[in-house]
């Protein structure tokens, strides 16, 4: 089959599955009010794979064969091949202005990365490895969009500290049978539940490699339809406002969800990992997927940073606000942003080397720098919106206000010196949608934890970094004796 169409991916998602959204049961996610215009959008995304007049690729096939696959799922065997990779990811992630933070190449790439690695699962059972390569052809065939879960929730941090998991509520294997595993407990935070095919299961990386944790060192992978299985959804950002009132909620609600498992059988073919924590721990670094991953995620990170700069030069340029040399400055501190999140992009591809698993991987050490900076970075993009912005943030009447017998007022008094007052509202709506909606709020939230808390960011990356080479020189100074 290869890449699907958007009807395809709509009429998947209407298959029974449970989700929970403000108090009631949703009977088709592709319907509800609050969910249908994401689930609209991402379609949407997805039928861009069939457009012919694109200068992308976002579409690749293989030797042999005319079926093609989405390029996410392409293994990389060159730079050149990582770098259309690359491309691909840019692309996608400017079609939503990096507003839909976990389109499906997120996952795909990990997943091919898994594929690659594919005896690393067998570490833990030699079947583990036949389960990753055929899921990965699975999902690669039929062109299917996943969430993934990775956290448990905590009932005492201190346990969590410790790699210990919460009993009562975290996520584990309470049987084992002939069929499967039977799992049972809740999973955060899980990004386009309602509106993926399937979710992916994976362990956090903070697992005590200790007899107890057996039950919770599991990674599996399931469709969203299977019994004993629930998405409990937070308040839909998506009010129904039309477009124009709401530019950005209206159309990227990717929605985030609890996952509840209730005595859920997972079969034995769908698991590719149990039963070991130090694999468990190990899997995405060992892998390179997080490689992969943020090679996604910092390309999504440019096309954001680079559309705040464009909305920053439109909300000053129609009140020729542009032409203040203090103004000039602080649009180019976005400017700097952008352009420092390109140059990681582009270090990091132009570096792809082969790694053990024959795959070429991005430079990590570019990409790791960009995603703990970007959680810092962000705010101060949003804050630079709202210090451009100011009052026109809150001046922003509705698109009925413009219908009715306000009609004249507003053309007289919300007019700007090269924008009418229809395109000023419109404008500084969406910059409302940016910086001071709910939607904006969840985006800025979402990038600051977008990998994890900050602190454990920082620690791994200080922990990875060749620090010696850098003190040797130092040491190397201080021994001279000219």
């Amino acid at each position: 089959m290869g890449i699907c169409t958007g009807n395809d991916y709509l009429n998947r998602l209407r298959d029974g599955r449970e989700v929970w959204l403000e108090g009631s049961r949703v009977a088709d996610v592709t319907a509800h009010p609050k969910l249908k215009r994401g689930a609209t959008s991402m379609a949407s995304l997805l039928d861009r794979q069939h457009d012919k007049t694109l200068s992308v690729q976002l579409s690749y096939s293989e030797a042999n064969s005319e079926e093609r696959y989405a390029m996410s799922f392409l293994q990389p065997k060159s730079m050149a091949d990582v770098v259309q990779r690359g491309a691909a990811f840019y692309d996608w992630a400017k079609w939503s202005n990096g507003m839909m933070g976990r389109t499906p190449d997120y996952l795909n790439c990990s997943f091919m990365a898994f594929d690659g690695a594919a005896e690393y699962f067998a570490e833990c059972r030699s079947q583990f490895a036949d389960n990753v390569r055929d899921y990965y052809s699975l999902i690669r065939k039929h062109d299917l969009v996943l969430t993934h879960t990775l956290i448990n929730p905590q009932v005492n941090r201190h346990l969590t500290a410790q790699g210990l998991a919460s009993p009562e509520v975290a996520l584990r294997v309470v049987k084992e049978r002939d069929d499967g595993l039977i799992v049972s407990g809740a999973r955060l935070l899980a990004t386009l539940g309602p509106l993926s095919d399937e979710i992916a299961v994976f362990p956090s990386t903070v697992l005590r490699a200790a007899p107890d944790m057996k039950p919770y060192a599991l990674a599996f992978a399931l469709p969203n339809d299977t019994k004993g299985m629930k998405y409990i959804c937070r308040d839909s950002y998506d009010r129904g406002k039309s477009l124009f009132d709401a530019p950005l909620s209206g159309r990227f609600e990717e929605m985030d969800c609890i996952v509840i498992f209730d005595e859920v059988l997972v079969p034995w073919e769908r698991v590719f990992l149990y039963d070991s924590p130090h694999l468990c721990n190990r899997a995405y670094a060992e892998t390179n997927a997080v490689v992969h991953m943020m090679h996604q995620v910092v390309c999504k990170n440019l096309a954001k940073a680079e559309f705040i700069v464009g909305l920053l030069c439109a909300m000053t340029r129609v009140s020729e606000r542009d032409k203040d040399m203090i103004v000039q400055g602080q649009i180019a501190e976005a400017m700097w942003i952008a352009e420092t999140m390109r140059a990681f992009v582009y270090s990091a591809e132009n570096q792809a080397e082969e790694d053990q698993w024959g795959i070429h991987v991005p430079l990590r050490r570019p990409l790791d720098t960009a995603r703990n900076l970007f959680p810092k970075l962000y705010p101060r993009l949003i804050e630079l919106v709202q210090l451009l912005g100011s009052s026109s943030l809150m001046a922003t009447p509705c698109e009925a206000d413009l219908e009715n017998e306000l009609k004249l007022d507003i053309e007289q008094y919300l007019q700007l010196a090269h924008l009418d007052s229809r395109g000023r509202i419109a404008l500084f709506r969406l910059a409302h949608d940016v910086a001071v909606s709910g939607f904006g709020g969840r985006q800025a939230l979402y990038e600051r934890f977008f990998f994890g808390p900050p602190s454990t960011m920082a620690s791994s990356y200080f922990g990875l970094y060749n620090k010696d080479e850098y003190v040797d020189r130092v040491q190397e100074l201080l021994d001279r004796t000219e």
